[in-house]
C-alpha cells in the first residue's frame, strides 16, 4: 500500500469514529475502531488515559447531548497520524460537567490527532475549546 493511500485508510478509520461512534451512537463500531492498547495523551479530567476512558467520554457525551455531531472541515494524513479539525453540534439534553440539561443549542470546535495502525485507533491528541462549550451552556462564567 503507497504512502497515500495508507493515509486515506486511516483518514477513513478516523471519520468513521467521528461519524459513526461520535455522531451515531455505534459503540460496537468503538471496539471494532480502537485498538485494545489505546492511549490518549490528552484524557479529559477525570477519565482514564485508555479505552475504557475514551468510550466513558463518548457515552457522557451522548447522553448529554442525544444528537451530538459533527462537521469535518479538513483531514490531514502524516503516515499513520490523521489530524482533524472539526465543529461539534447538540442540544444540551442531559447534565455535563456537573451543568444540568438547558436545551440550548451548542457547537465548539476541536483539532485532534489519532494514530492508526493496522486499521485501528492505537493513539489519541486533542484540543477542544470547552471554554466556548461551557459558555454556551451557562456554566462559564461561574455564578457569583
Amino acid at each position: 500500500m503507497s504512502s497515500s493511500s495508507a493515509g486515506e485508510a486511516a483518514k477513513a478509520v478516523v471519520r468513521r469514529n467521528t461519524e459513526e461512534v461520535q455522531g451515531g451512537g455505534n459503540f460496537d463500531l468503538f471496539d471494532e475502531l480502537f485498538a485494545d492498547d489505546f492511549l490518549d495523551h490528552t484524557p479529559q479530567p477525570g477519565r482514564t488515559p485508555d479505552k475504557v476512558g475514551a468510550k466513558e467520554l463518548y457515552h457522557v457525551l451522548r447522553e448529554a447531548f442525544p444528537d451530538f455531531h459533527a462537521v469535518i472541515h479538513w483531514q490531514a494524513a502524516d503516515g499513520d497520524l490523521v489530524t482533524t479539525y472539526k465543529t461539534y453540534f447538540g442540544i444540551h439534553k442531559g447534565e455535563i460537567f456537573g451543568v444540568p440539561a438547558t436545551g440550548r443549542e451548542i457547537h465548539f470546535e476541536t483539532v485532534d490527532a489519532m494514530r492508526v495502525v493496522d486499521g485501528k485507533i492505537t493513539e489519541h491528541w486533542g484540543v477542544a475549546n470547552l471554554y466556548s462549550l461551557l459558555e454556551q451552556i451557562g456554566a462559564w462564567p461561574p455564578a457569583n
